[in-house]
Protein backbone atom coordinates (compact mmCIF):
# COMPACT_ATOMS: atom_id res chain seq x y z
CA UNK A 1 0.00 0.00 0.00
CA UNK A 2 1.04 3.56 -0.95
CA UNK A 3 -0.65 4.94 2.37
CA UNK A 4 -2.98 7.27 -0.31
CA UNK A 5 -6.55 7.06 0.67
CA UNK A 6 -7.95 7.38 -2.79
CA UNK A 7 -11.28 9.16 -3.13
CA UNK A 8 -14.17 7.77 -4.71
CA UNK A 9 -17.86 9.14 -5.42
CA UNK A 10 -20.22 6.31 -6.86
CA UNK A 11 -23.25 8.77 -8.84
CA UNK A 12 -26.90 7.58 -9.31
CA UNK A 13 -29.94 9.65 -10.05
CA UNK A 14 -31.76 8.94 -6.73
CA UNK A 15 -28.96 8.33 -4.64
CA UNK A 16 -30.93 5.70 -2.93
CA UNK A 17 -29.94 2.22 -3.45
CA UNK A 18 -26.81 1.37 -6.77
CA UNK A 19 -24.77 4.35 -5.43
CA UNK A 20 -25.70 3.90 -1.35
CA UNK A 21 -25.03 0.29 -2.11
CA UNK A 22 -21.83 0.92 -3.71
CA UNK A 23 -20.63 2.84 -1.13
CA UNK A 24 -21.40 0.82 1.64
CA UNK A 25 -19.56 -2.55 -0.17
CA UNK A 26 -16.46 -0.32 -0.89
CA UNK A 27 -16.10 0.58 2.29
CA UNK A 28 -16.41 -3.27 3.30
CA UNK A 29 -14.13 -4.32 1.12
CA UNK A 30 -11.46 -1.60 1.04
CA UNK A 31 -10.14 -2.01 4.05
CA UNK A 32 -9.58 1.56 4.77
CA UNK A 33 -7.95 2.34 1.30
CA UNK A 34 -10.83 4.66 0.11
CA UNK A 35 -12.82 7.24 1.01
CA UNK A 36 -16.44 6.60 -0.06
CA UNK A 37 -19.12 9.24 -1.24
CA UNK A 38 -21.97 8.69 -3.01
CA UNK A 39 -24.37 11.53 -4.74
CA UNK A 40 -27.49 12.61 -7.62
CA UNK A 41 -28.43 14.98 -9.67
CA UNK A 42 -31.89 14.03 -8.03
CA UNK A 43 -31.35 12.75 -4.97
CA UNK A 44 -34.77 11.30 -3.22
CA UNK A 45 -35.61 11.89 1.04
CA UNK A 46 -34.59 9.17 1.94
CA UNK A 47 -32.90 5.53 1.10
CA UNK A 48 -34.21 2.09 -0.66
CA UNK A 49 -35.38 0.25 2.36
CA UNK A 50 -35.17 -2.89 1.08
CA UNK A 51 -31.63 -2.34 -0.01
CA UNK A 52 -30.85 -1.02 3.21
CA UNK A 53 -32.78 -3.95 4.76
CA UNK A 54 -30.11 -6.01 2.49
CA UNK A 55 -27.23 -4.26 3.28
CA UNK A 56 -27.86 -4.89 7.29
CA UNK A 57 -28.82 -8.83 6.63
CA UNK A 58 -25.45 -9.22 5.35
CA UNK A 59 -23.58 -7.78 7.87
CA UNK A 60 -22.85 -4.05 6.27
CA UNK A 61 -23.04 -0.85 7.90
CA UNK A 62 -26.08 1.47 6.93
CA UNK A 63 -25.06 3.91 9.49
CA UNK A 64 -24.55 7.38 7.77
CA UNK A 65 -25.62 6.49 4.10
CA UNK A 66 -28.20 9.19 2.84
CA UNK A 67 -29.69 10.47 -0.54
CA UNK A 68 -27.13 13.86 -1.23
CA UNK A 69 -27.07 16.10 -4.28
CA UNK A 70 -23.95 15.76 -6.59
CA UNK A 71 -23.33 19.63 -6.33
CA UNK A 72 -21.39 19.00 -3.20
CA UNK A 73 -19.24 17.50 -5.02
CA UNK A 74 -18.59 19.83 -8.02
CA UNK A 75 -17.12 23.63 -7.98
CA UNK A 76 -13.64 24.67 -6.51
CA UNK A 77 -14.57 24.55 -3.18
CA UNK A 78 -15.44 20.72 -3.47
CA UNK A 79 -13.11 18.29 -2.54
CA UNK A 80 -11.05 16.59 -5.06
CA UNK A 81 -12.09 12.89 -6.13
CA UNK A 82 -9.61 10.43 -7.96
CA UNK A 83 -12.59 8.47 -9.13
CA UNK A 84 -16.10 8.76 -9.87
CA UNK A 85 -18.45 5.97 -10.95
CA UNK A 86 -21.52 6.27 -12.58
CA UNK A 87 -23.78 3.57 -11.82
CA UNK A 88 -26.56 4.50 -13.35
CA UNK A 89 -27.01 5.20 -16.91
CA UNK A 90 -29.21 7.82 -16.62
CA UNK A 91 -26.96 9.84 -14.34
CA UNK A 92 -23.70 9.66 -16.81
CA UNK A 93 -26.19 10.81 -20.17
CA UNK A 94 -26.92 14.24 -18.27
CA UNK A 95 -24.95 17.34 -18.09
CA UNK A 96 -22.27 16.64 -15.52
CA UNK A 97 -20.80 19.32 -13.03
CA UNK A 98 -17.22 20.46 -13.38
CA UNK A 99 -15.29 18.07 -11.01
CA UNK A 100 -12.60 19.51 -9.23
CA UNK A 101 -9.46 17.82 -10.29
CA UNK A 102 -8.97 15.16 -13.00
CA UNK A 103 -10.77 12.21 -11.44
CA UNK A 104 -10.99 8.80 -13.44
CA UNK A 105 -14.82 8.72 -14.12
CA UNK A 106 -16.66 5.20 -15.50
CA UNK A 107 -19.90 3.88 -16.04
CA UNK A 108 -20.75 1.16 -13.93
CA UNK A 109 -24.10 0.63 -15.15
CA UNK A 110 -26.70 -1.95 -12.73
CA UNK A 111 -30.23 -2.28 -13.28
CA UNK A 112 -32.64 -0.10 -11.41
CA UNK A 113 -33.87 -1.55 -7.87
CA UNK A 114 -36.19 1.03 -7.17
CA UNK A 115 -37.97 0.04 -10.83
CA UNK A 116 -38.30 -3.15 -10.46
CA UNK A 117 -41.54 -5.07 -11.10
CA UNK A 118 -43.13 -8.84 -10.31
CA UNK A 119 -44.02 -10.02 -6.72
CA UNK A 120 -42.43 -9.19 -3.94
CA UNK A 121 -40.20 -12.81 -4.43
CA UNK A 122 -39.72 -11.56 -7.83
CA UNK A 123 -38.25 -8.22 -6.49
CA UNK A 124 -36.52 -9.15 -3.86
CA UNK A 125 -34.46 -11.74 -5.72
CA UNK A 126 -33.42 -8.97 -8.80
CA UNK A 127 -32.64 -6.52 -5.80
CA UNK A 128 -30.22 -9.69 -4.22
CA UNK A 129 -29.19 -9.83 -8.14
CA UNK A 130 -28.13 -6.34 -8.00
CA UNK A 131 -26.58 -6.51 -4.70
CA UNK A 132 -24.17 -9.22 -6.16
CA UNK A 133 -23.60 -7.57 -9.53
CA UNK A 134 -22.25 -4.26 -7.55
CA UNK A 135 -20.55 -6.42 -4.62
CA UNK A 136 -18.52 -8.47 -7.39
CA UNK A 137 -17.57 -5.11 -9.30
CA UNK A 138 -16.41 -3.56 -6.11
CA UNK A 139 -14.19 -6.29 -5.22
CA UNK A 140 -12.49 -6.58 -8.53
CA UNK A 141 -11.85 -2.82 -7.71
CA UNK A 142 -10.36 -3.68 -4.61
CA UNK A 143 -8.30 -6.29 -6.02
CA UNK A 144 -6.00 -3.50 -7.92
CA UNK A 145 -2.81 -3.28 -5.93
CA UNK A 146 -2.41 1.05 -5.12
CA UNK A 147 0.69 1.45 -7.93
CA UNK A 148 -2.34 0.17 -10.29
CA UNK A 149 -5.00 2.60 -8.73
CA UNK A 150 -2.03 5.91 -9.18
CA UNK A 151 -1.38 5.12 -12.41
CA UNK A 152 -4.85 4.96 -13.37
CA UNK A 153 -5.80 8.32 -11.83
CA UNK A 154 -2.54 10.02 -13.41
CA UNK A 155 -2.44 8.63 -17.18
CA UNK A 156 -4.79 9.60 -19.75
CA UNK A 157 -7.37 6.90 -19.29
CA UNK A 158 -10.08 8.51 -21.87
CA UNK A 159 -10.94 5.00 -22.96
CA UNK A 160 -12.40 4.25 -19.07
CA UNK A 161 -13.77 7.48 -18.81
CA UNK A 162 -16.14 6.71 -21.61
CA UNK A 163 -16.87 3.72 -20.59
CA UNK A 164 -15.23 1.18 -22.76
CA UNK A 165 -12.87 -0.82 -20.20
CA UNK A 166 -14.63 0.04 -16.69
CA UNK A 167 -12.28 -0.51 -14.02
Amino acid sequence: MTGKRFKVLFICRKNAARSLMAEALLRRWGMGRFEVHSAGPEPLDRPHQPAMALLEKVGIETDGLHPKSWDIYAGPDAPVMDFIFFTCEESAKRQQPLWPGQPLVARWNFPDPLSLEGSEIERHALLNLVFGMIERRVKIFCALPDHRLTKLTAADMSDIATGEHAA
